[in-house]
């Protein structure tokens, strides 16, 4: 994976990034800081683009002739531009404008009705009327006293205009009432919104202005230096581009942003410097030019995601960009990006990945039944943080092949003989070997006592078994001659009865079965029932536990190897005891931890475990399905502990912020 921009020249830059992102924020938020412009004229208004407030560097000036803008930010505008003194030119569509001292205004593709003020320069940068943006058809979407709120153009003007042609008989008219020939390749617009109303009236001589003298450029700071570097990360490519100033105050340097197709551009006024053209080392290209007014830097970054921010002592504008290279591989974490209260640890070819459990407790999330998902979709739905994928799976039907519980209820049924994941409506790890069954009590119809047990959790029917199965609002359970029992565990009594086929709601606890087999249960809503989940296991106290996941083996318990494969039932000759990607789920200073070794057999993973420090960890499914992922990452990619992609999941593991904590309000 590729990285741009996270690596600085110096050790003051690593520790001042987080500080900068938090400060500005992304690109979006990057437009700020106003220009300290030496003419002391105050800014007029405020300015908008598509209802999105600019920086105060782009707010208008007032003029003795009037209010204005700059002309390099324009551009926002959609207007093409020369930004020359001398021969200044503005295009919109077909129509345009061009100014010169000795000329004045001259108007292209329509006729110009009223007399503009010339432009003015103001701090090092030159300002033309709003009349003129009027005369040109920008489109406005509010002009009041507090605010003026441009529409957002369809597309920003990327290049500079050429000087502007030589006059010749066909030159622009001038004078009103005089039609104007179009060219077929830039139709005139009708000019939307009008930033003030106007009457026309004739058009007045122009005063020459050749003796009008060109204030020099007075720049406010210099660039000194232009630094990159770049960083991989699997196909994660990180890439910094830091402009250095002579300044030690970033204030003083009044940046624009302007995102574009294919990178984005940098505008500072006031700023000098010597002009740059190179291609980077990441293939990106990076152009340096001078304007009248100050310097504009372009990155061409090829669609990577771009973030800016200031530092200071020296002024410093930094530009991060991270380009996601390759999707056939999945990013990796960032150890400077992790959710608050989680630590990363590798040890070798071993990663751990520990919470706090103060801000975060473990949750079984489930697919719904015979489908697949991905762990980072899974903790999505969740609002977790990070996830691991779950147990053992028949590929062709996407169905767990041992037990899963969630919220109290067992939504597949346990083998009863692997180490199981057990966790408390606390948020507290449990392991061992339960082995769960829903049973039924009561009193008959002579109220003689009755305890049944469920045999299968499953939604098929089968006459000689009492099975149970919690709806997902699309499998069919019963048949013609079976009864059907909508039930909550703890409720008591029966909510619902039917006979016949009927489609659970989603986390309905169903159960079926035929009454000549089972004439002690009920057939009718209403009728006393409990049902609870009898977890039989003696090896923790599994009464509280609410959600479960058995998978195995067991590696690791009390900070020693108890790996016992006979126990378990596992064929160490088979394809699941092979060496591959193993990942696990255990407890790591008291911290629920996802840990994933990136190739071993079980034997070599529990060893790698008890040396790192795990107290007590179950293997989960690993191979092709294991999947260690955490929100965050590089440009908020998420990370993953796996360097490969793994298959979906009918379900897994995920930790979830606890309610009321800081963790929970992200």
């Amino acid at each position: 994976m590729r990285i741009r921009g996270v690596q600085g020249r110096d050790r003051q830059e690593g520790t001042e990034v987080q500080a900068g992102r938090r400060r500005l924020g992304w690109l979006g938020r990057a437009a700020l800081l106003s220009a300290l412009l030496a003419s002391g004229v105050a800014a007029a208004r405020p300015v908008a683009i598509g209802g999105l407030r600019q920086s105060a560097g782009l707010d208008s000036r007032q003029f003795v002739s009037g209010e204005a803008l700059a002309v390099w930010t324009l551009p926002r505008l959609g207007v093409a531009v020369r930004n020359d003194p001398q021969d200044l030119r503005l295009q919109l569509g077909g129509r345009e404008l061009q100014f010169s001292p000795r000329s004045g205004w001259r108007a292209t593709g329509f006729t110009l009705g009223a007399r503009l003020p010339a432009p003015e320069l103001a701090g090092g940068s030159l300002f033309v009327p709003l009349a003129a943006l009027s005369a040109l058809g920008v489109p406005v979407l509010a002009d009041t006293p507090d605010l003026l709120d441009f529409a957002a153009p369809a597309r920003v003007p990327s290049g500079t205009l050429p000087p502007s042609p030589a006059p010749s008989s066909t030159a622009p008219v001038t004078a009103p009432g005089t039609p104007v020939p179009v060219s077929p390749r830039a139709p005139a617009q009708s000019a939307p919104a009008q930033l003030a109303p106007t009457q026309p009236t004739p058009v007045q001589s122009v005063p020459a202005l050749s003796a009008m003298p060109t204030p020099p450029f007075l720049p406010t700071a210099n660039l000194n230096t232009v630094r990159v570097s770049r960083s991989m990360h699997r196909s994660v490519e990180v890439q910094r581009v830091v402009l250095e100033f002579n300044v030690p105050d970033p204030r003083v340097i009044a940046y624009s942003v302007t995102r574009e197709a294919n990178g984005l551009r940098v505008t500072l006024p006031g700023v000098s410097g010597s002009p740059v053209q190179q291609t980077l080392e990441s293939g990106d290209a990076l152009q340096l030019e001078l304007t009248g007014t100050g310097s504009a830097l372009f990155l061409g970054t090829g669609g990577g995601r771009s973030e800016i921010f200031t530092l200071d002592s020296p002024a410093r504008v930094v530009i991060d960009t991270t380009t996601y290279t390759d999707t056939s591989v999945p990013p990796p974490v960032n150890p400077d990006t992790l959710p608050a209260g989680v630590t990363y640890r590798q040890q070798g070819k071993l990663h751990l990945l520990s919470f706090d459990p103060a801000l975060y407790q473990t949750r079984v999330v489930s697919a719904p039944a015979g489908r697949a998902s991905g762990v980072a979709d899974l903790v999505r739905s969740a609002g977790g943080v990070a996830g691991v994928n779950g147990g053992y799976f028949d590929p062709a039907s996407q169905l767990p092949v041992d037990l899963v519980a969630t919220n109290g209820l067992m939504t597949a049924g346990s083998l009863e003989k692997r180490a199981t994941l057990g966790i408390t409506a606390q948020g507290d790890t449990l392991f061992g070997y339960p082995r769960p069954r829903y049973v039924l009590s009561g009193a008959d119809a002579l109220g003689a006592p009755y305890s049944v047990t469920v045999n299968s959790v499953r939604a098929r029917p089968a006459p000689d078994l009492l099975t149970a199965f919690v709806g997902d609002g699309r499998s069919g359970v019963g048949a013609d001659n079976l009864t059907t029992l909508y039930v909550t565990p703890g409720a008591g009594s029966v909510l619902r009865a039917f006979t016949g086929t009927v489609v659970p709601p989603a986390g309905t606890l169903a159960l079926t079965f035929d009454h000549a087999r089972f004439p002690q249960l009920p057939r009718a809503a209403g009728a006393a029932l409990n049902v609870t989940l009898d977890w039989r296991a003696t090896d923790a106290p599994w009464a509280g536990a609410v959600d479960a996941l058995s998978a195995g083996p067991l590696l690791v318990q009390g900070g020693k190897v108890v790996l016992d494969p006979a126990r378990e039932g596992f064929n160490t000759n088979a394809s699941i005891w092979r060496p591959t990607r193993q990942v696990a789920f255990g407890t790591l200073g008291g911290r629920p931890t996802i840990a994933f070794l990136e190739y071993g057999s079980p034997e070599t993973f529990a060893a790698a475990l008890a040396g790192a420090g795990v107290r007590d960890a179950v293997r989960l499914d690993s191979g092709s399905s294991a999947t260690a992922y955490v929100t965050g990452g590089y440009a908020d990619l998420g990370g993953y502990l796996n360097t490969v992609w793994s298959r979906t999941v009918p379900n897994a593991l995920v930790l979830v912020p606890r309610p009321g904590t800081a963790a929970s309000k992200k």
